[in-house]
């Protein structure tokens, strides 16, 4: 591939993990991870090297500002109990990530896929709580320790964001809307809490060429803006029936890669 293609494809990657972000509140990683691996033929590691050092940079900004006009907020304590299971989480991920052959991760990713989608079925035969994004009440400390804990092992082990997780693990474990969900799993990629990551994974060489991941950053704060646009105008079941189809087909696919 021409190095030019790669910047194309770098771009393409950024904007599509951006656009499904924005959308459905996740954090980038599980789309770039893909999409690394699709568009520009990186090796498992390299894909999700790639994907931890693009999501260090704010590019959620402008997707927080769109949920936040639509009445969500997110309390500095939860971002901190969240934060902090994630910094913890990640390393342990990381460390492990780097001993495990790219087959394995694969077969890890498909699995944790699946986690994720029958936790999110389990969800959507419950209806949305009653309660707007501004009247619900804060999950405990040790939940969210918990839910942030379990998030950062995926992302350091699997080289994603975590905010699948994120969302998952607020609205269809703890009961959280499924706005406030999204909006605080977005929030919480502006704290760079993917660094102890990424940097052992550049350490071991998994990473692209930084013209590459120049061009997935730009995507990404584009795809994003766009994303949550869309998000506002969505109903909480319908975007929680896109996660789920967002899910599958990332499971599809990595099933697919796995074998071959």
């Amino acid at each position: 591939m021409t190095n030019g293609l790669e910047l194309v494809g770098g771009l393409g990657t950024g904007l599509i993990g951006g656009f499904t972000s924005g959308l459905l509140g996740v954090s980038p990683g599980g789309g770039l991870v893909v999409f690394a691996v699709l568009l520009l033929g990186a090796e498992q590691h390299v894909a999700q090297g790639l994907s931890l050092v693009a999501q260090i940079p704010p590019t959620s900004l402008a997707g927080i500002k769109r949920y936040r006009d639509e009445g969500g907020r997110v309390s500095p304590s939860m971002v901190v109990w969240l934060g902090s299971g994630f910094l913890l989480g990640g390393v342990i991920g990381a460390v492990i990530a780097n001993g495990t052959a790219a087959t394995v991760l694969q077969w890890a990713y498909v699995i944790y896929l699946l986690l994720l989608d029958v936790l999110l079925l389990r969800r959507s035969s419950h209806r949305e709580p009653a309660q707007t994004m501004d009247a619900e009440l804060d999950p405990g400390a040790l939940a969210l320790l918990g839910v942030g804990c379990a998030a950062g092992v995926s992302s350091g082990f699997l080289g994603i964001g975590g905010g699948l997780a994120t969302v998952v693990g607020l609205s269809a474990v703890l009961g959280m809307a499924q706005h406030r969900a999204q909006m605080i799993s977005l929030v919480l990629t502006l704290v760079p809490t993917t660094i102890p990551s990424a940097w052992i994974y550049w350490r071991h060489g998994a990473l692209p060429p930084w013209s590459t991941l120049l061009t997935v950053i730009i995507g990404l704060v584009i795809g994003t803006d766009v994303g949550a646009r869309l998000a506002n105008a969505v109903s909480p079941a319908r975007l929680r029936v896109l996660l789920i189809g967002f899910v599958s087909v990332m499971a599809l696919y990595m099933t697919v890669k796995a074998i071959r």
